[in-house]
């Protein structure tokens, strides 16, 4: 952390013209340092009176490593049935503890979940924690992190994965504190490292303009959390056998502080993109929002659904559950075409899991051609139509 040394300092406001973050300003006759610090230690490489230092925090190394074991997925449970991410996760889970030559376990918490413990196990689960309650048929952060983190110092694995959704993000980040554990969110990428079985956490970084590789080698277990439809289920094997172990809820670790009067489900906007195995993408590059009337054109001719750009959506064209990308949703369809897409790091994270991508733009250096099966390098508007009406012919 940065030190600031209010006798030493003389308000000369060098700092403050140095810091290439504006995180630290003169306010009366001191410097100030603010959150978007990023410990660049500019600032106390041109204090003239040595009025900043950087302190770091010794590193706290775990002794009792060797004894977490096994690859551990938190499923979720809601509207009456376990999330598609929770069998994504099993997925790469499966890839992992293979590697590692370990057990894949599940935690799955809910009000009466235990139909799903067979489904679970062919997705890839050795053994199914059951946490069944109640008080668990709702979510409440508080209740549904403590059973995760009961679980979790009971068993002892070495990574625990969890989906980047609303509940994910929730409970993860509580449980990590909780266990003073390391943790990495919205990954995009994991991997066992073969020579010491650390694991490898790729996520958008800086926001989205790089990709960094994180890792916890001195803390366990060793936690992320992963977007969903980044990661591929594995194909569900019904003669697969497993344990399934009921988790013994003390009373005072099912009490809440929260109170759920009622949950209500959006019905105003049923587009789900995740769900689609065609998108058609429109972005930047249609000028105006009247141009979404040809995406939405050509999505119909396809059978598909109609995806957007960051760029579109801030402009007001779209509303945001068309977005794709870092702050949008990830998507994996058989077909995504790109309309006027530059094809950023930012939206590339959330659609390169597609099987075909088509890119349409009058940029033939814009990224997105990087990424795609097919580009056509030329006007959209003139490119679009004659899709559309090769499609209706074809039909016809």
């Amino acid at each position: 952390m940065l030190i600031i040394d209010s006798e030493k300092c003389t308000a000369c406001g060098i700092c403050e013209t140095s810091c290439a973050f504006g995180a630290i300003s003169v306010v009366s006759d001191c410097a100030v340092v603010t959150e978007s610090c990023t410990l660049c230690g500019a600032c106390v490489d041109n204090c003239p009176v040595d009025a900043l230092r950087i302190e770091i925090a010794e590193k706290r190394t775990q002794v009792d490593i060797i004894e977490y074991v096994g690859i551990m997925v938190f499923a979720e449970y809601r509207h009456g049935k376990v999330a598609p991410v929770s069998y994504e996760l099993l997925g790469i889970g499966r890839k992992l503890a293979d590697k590692r030559g370990v057990k894949l376990s599940v935690v799955l918490p809910g009000g009466t979940v235990a139909g799903y413990a067979g489904d679970l196990i062919a997705a890839g689960a050795d053994t199914v924690f059951l946490a069944e309650h109640p008080v668990l048929e709702q979510f409440r952060e508080d209740v549904y992190a403590r059973v995760l983190e009961q679980v979790i110092r009971e068993q002892k694995p070495e990574v625990v994965l969890a989906g980047a959704t609303a509940i994910g993000r929730s409970v993860i980040p509580f449980v990590a504190t909780a266990i003073d554990a390391g943790l990495t969110a919205d990954c995009t990428h994991l991997e066992i490292r073969e020579e010491d079985g650390m694991l490898l956490q790729t996520r958008p970084a800086f926001g989205g303009n790089i990709m960094a590789t994180i890792e916890c080698p001195h803390t366990r277990p060793q936690m992320a959390t992963v977007r969903p439809k980044v990661m591929a289920p594995a194909e569900p094997d019904f003669s697969r056998k497993g344990v399934v172990i009921s988790v013994e809820l003390p009373p005072g670790l099912v009490q809440s502080k929260i109170e759920v009067l009622e949950t209500v489900v959006n019905t105003e906007d049923q587009v789900n993109i995740q769900e689609m195995e065609t998108l058609v993408a429109g972005g930047r590059g249609l000028d105006s929002p009247k141009g979404f009337a040809l995406i939405r054109e050509l999505a119909s001719e396809l059978g598909g659904a109609v995806a957007a750009s960051r760029a579109a959506v801030d402009s007001g064209w779209i509303p945001y559950p068309h977005q794709v990308g870092q702050t949008g949703k990830t998507v994996s369809p058989k077909l995504y075409i790109a309309c006027g897409i530059s094809g950023a790091v930012q939206h590339a994270v959330g659609m390169q899991s597609a099987e075909i991508v088509v890119a349409i733009n009058r940029d033939k250096s814009a990224p997105i051609f990087d990424i795609a099966t097919y580009g056509v390098v030329g006007d959209l508007y003139e490119v679009v139509p004659q899709l559309i009406k090769r499609l209706q012919e074809i039909k016809k």
